[in-house]
């Protein structure tokens, strides 16, 4: 039977005092793709050394704090804490970035929080890992610096797949145009959108296709608005499904961004839980059809069609 870990959070503190010895990992880690699941082997591998998997991450992300970004996040905080707590990690910081934090000199990051609150005594990082005031800190820094402070320091080399580096940059533009397909390759699984059970207009339960709905966080990067194949997992229950991601133009009366599926073999209450929906394969676009009935007429046809899948 698989382990379940109960992952420690710290977050809005800088104030960060582990009772345990750790294998860090540091990283944005946004999309968590397949070169940050390589990365985060490595701490979880140290387990077997005694040292707790621990990952360090930034909030919010330097390239929101920077205004280097649009804002917009391939894994909210939620889904990486969900994500991180399925592999196995048993400790996540979230440290604050703000003017103060992001003055700190790199060899201080390393002496006072990597080695000393964190009691790190092993370092993963990718090549391209920066920190401290003007991003000055980089992997060569803390590989010098990781004997005389007490912890090893190995990088991990970008991930190539399909001779393309994989990034969290790749994966965006994959989902961006709705090629879900690709980002699940880049991502090592379907990509996901979680949220809270949200009561909706209840059109689809009166036309005889119940849904659910989940309203995604603000800057949470979806694909184009259309219809998906995919799967949910609700109520401690997977389910294959087909899902909306758009504004329901043909039913809604306002424009509200939302998330809903319809799952197979699936009939119950599950308003106010979570929901976790992976996006597989692209069906069509939204569009608005000319009456409920044209609607539920197409939503047979796509229903019958996800069955194929």
């Amino acid at each position: 039977m698989e382990r379940e870990y109960i992952l420690e959070i710290i977050a809005n503190t800088t104030d960060i005092c582990l009772r345990v010895e750790t294998a860090a990992a540091i990283g944005k880690f946004d999309g968590i793709h397949i070169g940050h699941r390589r990365l985060l082997e490595e701490i979880l591998s140290r387990k077997k050394d005694g040292l707790a998997a621990c990952v360090f991450t930034f909030d919010p992300p330097p390239a929101c704090f920077f205004g280097s970004s649009d804002g917009k996040e391939l894994t909210m905080k939620a889904e990486k804490r969900l994500l991180f707590e399925r592999m196995g990690v048993d400790i996540l910081i979230e440290f604050p970035l703000n003017k103060e934090t992001a003055a700190t000199p790199p060899e201080a990051f390393a002496r006072d929080i990597l080695a000393g609150q964190m009691k790190a005594r092993f370092v993963a990082a990718g090549t391209d890992l920066s920190f401290g005031a003007g991003g000055a800190g980089n992997a060569e820094l803390l590989r010098r610096l990781g004997p005389e402070l007490g912890f090893g320091f190995q990088t991990i080399d970008k991930v190539c797949l399909d001779r393309e580096e994989v990034s969290s940059t790749l994966v965006r533009a994959k989902v961006e145009k709705g090629e879900m397909e690709e980002a699940c390759k880049l991502l090592g699984m379907p990509y996901l959108i979680a949220g809270e059970v949200v009561s909706g207009n209840h059109i689809g339960r009166r036309i005889g296709f119940p849904t659910i709905n989940i309203l995604p966080e603000k800057n949470k990067l979806l694909p184009p608005n259309g219809v998906y194949f995919s799967s949910v997992r609700a109520g401690g229950k997977n389910y294959r499904a087909i899902t909306n991601v758009g504004y329901k133009p043909t039913v809604a009366h306002e424009k509200v961004m939302g998330v809903e599926s319809y799952l197979y073999d699936f009939d119950g209450d599950i308003y106010g839980q979570q929901a976790e929906v992976y996006l597989h394969s692209f069906h069509r676009p939204e569009r608005k059809f000319e009456s409920v009935e044209a609607l539920r007429r197409q939503l047979q046809q796509d229903i019958a069609a996800g069955a194929e899948v």
